[in-house]
């Protein structure tokens, strides 16, 4: 039967359902002939002038939600001449085995441009299912543009001048040379490989991060280009398949001996206090499908989603993250509070003097085994029913006021500072209910620490939240939640290089003056990483002259020195600045 056939209407108005179908109706028409009166597939869409296979994709997308047949359109234009101008020749070339984006450029050739969205648009409108483009060769384009092979790069042939858009991440090398980055890639065992070596594998993947390129996948478009070569030591950066590959090389005990080096390197440099530390818990999901992967609450969702769970420390003293691991499952996560203890141990030669957690990071058990090992720790203490009405049992006269040194509301809490057992933590332990903070309920405030006042300990917890501001960086400026999406990357040694970036960023702060010393490391990329300029080569000596801009003024006063680069055969790195 021809969709256009029209027969005589029983009753006046009738003649509109025998007109011609427009897309939407005559999509519902067909699904309703398939799926309703029972229509073979064949028959149903052969009235309705569909392929077979077009009605399986629609049928498909009608059956996972997709049934917005008559629902009223947003706001706007309801006419867009361009598609109506072109709606025939696309059909046309449809017809003729064109995918959208070859259509789109037949378009533009013929004077009646539409990008590939208002084509794709079209073709959907019209039923047509959708279409690979298909290799360059066969559609007479020439080749895709062939990058340059990533090896180490040859001095003796590199260019005596060459423009980049990534002069500024060259200003990293100085901090890397400082950190002793050859060092600690030798001492976590990091291969390399006859063409590449382990330094300039490390620092081709660093590089993504310090120029806040969202995915490995991303690569090509800063693959090629000289600044972002020249950081790595190589003439072209590996593209993704390499980069991923190499990743997996990295196991877990080598990311734990690169974390313990770069460790005591930031203390030799006083990126690190030591002493005093932040823990927390991050849940990176995962958006693929079929992940071999625990359940972990995403606070970004508020549910609990197929998630990598991450597990990160920051120095108290310096705001720094110092310790990051993704090798984790629930049934060890309770633990990884003793595994930092170990790994800093293992950095310094003593346990932390203090750890700082949220209540749900570990539990009572492991709170004992703290104590026992002379760590003192802060959390909080869940709301049971049982402590809820001991709360509300305390007397007016039990709660205490103290003056906090903070801005703002809330500077005077009143606080009950009393000793109580817990169901399995061994022995008593000093518990703080502090109300009086802009909550509801009252805080509770449990520590091993006898000696600080009330006072400082409800401080020293409220500036826990510094390292959730730390992870929110990290997310915007080193792309943490994007680690377990479609690219396939080591999550652990990805985790471990948003650590080291971090410290890169914090050491530049320093030079950068005392205007940039709470600058966050997303400001430092799009200040001063992300210049442009001109690289020269003079000799042994590697000058990098960087573009123009407003915060100029900033890097001729900064305390960046030349330097003399391991990987680049010990040749010297100079700065100049327009």
């Amino acid at each position: 039967m021809d969709q256009t056939a029209i027969s005589t209407p029983a009753r006046a108005g009738g003649e509109f359902f025998a007109a011609a179908l427009g897309p939407t109706q005559r999509r519902y028409e067909a699904l309703r002939a398939y799926l309703f009166e029972g229509l073979s597939g064949p028959a149903a869409a052969g009235r309705f002038g569909y392929r077979p296979e077009t009605l399986a994709s629609m049928v498909r997308d009608f059956r996972a939600g997709r049934r917005d047949f008559f629902v009223i359109g947003r706001p706007g234009p309801k006419v867009a001449p361009a598609k109506e101008a072109a709606r025939d020749r696309i059909v046309e070339l449809r017809h003729a085995g064109r995918s959208a984006y070859e259509i789109a450029r037949v378009l533009a050739a013929e004077g009646t441009p539409l990008n590939r969205t208002g084509v794709a648009e079209v073709l959907a409108e019209q039923g047509f299912a959708r279409m690979w483009p298909r290799p360059h060769l066969l559609r007479g384009l020439p080749r895709r543009e062939v990058l340059p092979r990533a090896a180490a790069i040859d001095f003796e042939r590199w260019p005596e001048r060459c423009e980049t858009r990534l002069a500024g991440l060259l200003l990293a090398v100085p901090e890397l040379v400082a950190l002793d980055l050859p060092g600690l890639v030798e001492r976590a065992g990091y291969p390399g490989s006859k063409v590449i070596p382990a330094v300039s594998s490390l620092l081709s993947l660093l590089a993504l991060k310090l120029v806040s390129l969202r995915r490995v996948s991303h690569v090509l478009d800063l693959a090629a280009d000289p600044g972002a070569a020249l950081f790595a030591g190589l003439v072209a950066l590996p593209k993704a398949t390499a980069l991923t590959t190499y990743s997996y090389r990295l196991s877990h005990e080598r990311q734990r001996r690169f974390l313990a080096a770069l460790g005591r390197a930031m203390l030799d440099s006083d990126l690190a206090v030591g002493r005093d530390f932040d823990l927390d818990f991050h849940a990176v999901m995962h958006w693929g499908e079929d992940a071999a992967l625990e359940k972990h609450y995403v606070p970004r969702r508020s549910q609990r989603t197929r998630s990598v769970l991450t597990f990160f420390a920051q120095d108290a003293g310096t705001h720094n993250l110092v310790y990051a691991n993704a090798d984790l499952s629930k049934a060890a996560q309770a633990r990884e509070v003793l595994a930092f203890c170990d790994h800093w141990r293992s950095v310094s030669g003593a346990d932390p003097a203090m750890v700082v957690l949220d209540q749900r990071v570990t539990t009572q058990e492991v709170l004992g085994q703290l104590d026992r090992r002379g760590v003192h720790f802060i959390t909080l203490r869940m709301r049971s029913p049982a402590l809820i009405g001991h709360i509300e049992a305390l007397g007016e006269k039990a709660w205490k006021s103290v003056s906090l040194d903070r801005e703002g509301n809330y500077r005077k809490p009143q606080v009950v500072d009393e000793a109580v057992t817990l169901s399995i933590y061994p022995g008593t332990i000093r518990q703080l209910v502090v109300r009086g903070l802009g909550r509801e309920a009252p805080t509770v405030i449990i520590t091993n620490d006898l000696e600080l006042t009330a006072k400082a300990l409800i401080e020293r917890y409220a500036r826990r939240m510094t390292i959730e501001q730390r992870l929110a960086e990290a997310i915007q400026s080193f792309h943490l939640d994007a680690l377990a999406s479609a690219v396939p990357l080591n999550v652990d040694l990805d985790v471990v290089l948003s650590v080291l970036a971090a410290s890169v960023c914090a050491s530049l702060r320093r030079r950068l003056g005392a205007g940039y010393a709470a600058a966050t490391p997303d400001t430092i990329q799009r200040r001063f990483l992300s210049t442009g300029g001109i690289v020269l080569k003079h000799g042994d000596t590697i000058i990098v002259r960087l573009d123009r801009r407003t915060y100029s003024p900033v890097l001729r006063s900064a305390d960046i020195a030349d330097v003399t680069v391991p990987w680049w055969g010990g040749r010297r790195l100079h700065f100049e600045y327009a």
